[in-house]
């Protein structure tokens, strides 16, 4: 018997690296499962993968800044499944590595358009068919870096990641008595094509080797992991909390 038997999840970003690992783990789990994203490639054969192992599956082309597809995906899986249980807003974009005074307007708009801007559309899309559910859980993938500061950061990354971890806090309280369970899961250093590119930074590289105190970066299934966890019944008093998986690396 799995985990989310009986229960259907909506994963934004979820056709490839950690929100495919999300996607696969629900599936096996039992759950019936949405993946939204822009790379529909990507999303179809992560469709098609759960489908092999015995899984229900459905890719939509989800562009997270977009309310109107946002309702179309929650549309989608209420059509097809009857219900939704659970929403992983999962998608996000990291930008170009550049201090405050290199930011432009338009990279910080951009950055905090898909991480805060997409979280709080996909929060507000999901409510109505969750509430009609009879309640559920809403896991927003947030980072250490909306919790510590850093020097080497990206400011506009961070401010974004900051913002989905208190806007995970206002939605907790705000829908605890609809039974709507939201927490925030706050990734360290993990291994996704979206830090290929710091990891390849040999400094990166080293701090990153040198500091998380159980000696070695972080994978899309430890991740994917808590995120089942919050999604379950097993976190049935867990809201308006943050799951930070990453090594150790922030209780320094």
């Amino acid at each position: 018997m799995g985990r989310l038997d009986g229960k259907v999840a909506l994963i934004s970003g979820g056709a490839r690296g950690q929100g495919a690992a999300e996607a696969m783990l629900f599936a096996k789990e039992g759950a019936k499962v949405v993946i939204g994203d822009l790379l529909n490639d990507e999303g179809r054969q992560v469709e098609a993968q759960i489908a092999e192992l015995g899984g229900d599956a459905t890719y939509v082309r989800l562009d997270v800044t977009s309310a109107d597809d946002w309702d179309a995906a929650v549309q989608t899986a209420l059509e097809r499944y009857g219900r939704l249980d659970i929403l992983v807003n999962n998608a996000g974009i990291l930008g170009r590595r550049t201090g405050i005074e290199d930011t432009s307007s338009e990279q910080w708009d951009a950055i905090l358009d898909v991480n805060a801007k997409g979280v709080f559309l996909g929060t507000k899309a999901a409510i109505p068919a969750l509430q009609e559910a009879g309640g559920g859980s809403i896991v927003n993938i947030s980072s250490i870096a909306g919790i510590i500061g850093s020097r080497n950061g990206i400011p506009a990354y961070q401010a974004s990641k900051g913002a989905v971890r208190l806007l995970t806090k206002s939605t907790a309280l705000q829908h605890a008595a609809d039974n709507i369970r939201c927490n925030s899961v706050h990734p360290g250093m993990i291994v996704t094509a979206m830090t290929e590119e710091t990891l390849a930074i040999p400094e990166m590289r080293e701090f990153y080797d040198q500091n998380i105190p159980l000696g070695r970066l972080g994978t899309v299934d430890d991740i994917a992991n808590g995120v089942l966890f919050l999604a379950s019944d097993d976190s049935s008093f867990v809201t308006g909390s943050e799951i930070v998986i990453d090594g150790g690396l922030v209780a320094q």
